[in-house]
């Protein structure tokens, strides 16, 4: 897996400050999308070791909220294996730091249908994902007023709770 940026007092892509992971290596290609020129899965560098223990070291301050992951796709294949091992650890270390994932697929028909259900991967990223921004930015739906998103369609899930009650739930704020 490759990564565009690690952003290490990130505010706009969720709740407080945060550590963000941009990866790199997306399908959806939206029209206008902000970080386009992370659709090339091979854009940037090769997210390694090193990495990982960047992101542990930049979350290790009592004033980081979290870690956010968006790219590219974060939930393509070949991002959900290159992010578990960094996940693993981040929960591990910090369980009281929450995650967030920004992701162009839908939580009910591409995730839960299909995702969860063929790759082993995925069951086990989505347990330690605590809010998931789902759908691709939609460039007619655009709206800079929303919290934390881009496009109307968008929506802001509360992952632990939808699991559970194996429907979407939006995050209450």
């Amino acid at each position: 897996m490759h990564y565009a940026d690690i952003k290490k007092a990130d505010i706009a892509n969720g709740l407080g400050v945060r550590v963000s992971v941009f990866v790199s290596g997306c399908t959806h290609q939206c029209k206008n999308c902000f970080n386009s020129e992370a659709w090339d899965f091979n854009y940037g560098k090769e997210f390694t070791e090193k990495e990982i223990d960047k992101v542990i070291e930049e979350l290790d301050h009592p004033y980081v909220s979290g870690l956010t992951l968006l790219g590219g796709e974060p939930l393509e294949h070949v991002n959900q294996q290159g992010l578990l091992p960094l996940l693993r650890k981040v929960k591990e270390k910090f369980p009281e730091k929450n995650i967030w994932c920004y992701s162009g697929y839908t939580f009910e028909n591409d995730i839960m249908d299909k995702m969860y259900k063929n790759w082993k991967e995925t069951p086990e990223m989505l347990s330690y994902i605590d809010v998931l921004v789902d759908g691709k930015f939609e460039e007619d739906k655009k709206d800079i007023k929303l919290r934390f998103r881009g496009s109307s369609n968008q929506r802001i899930i509360d992952v632990k709770k939808s699991l559970k009650d194996k429907k979407a739930v939006l995050f209450e704020f």
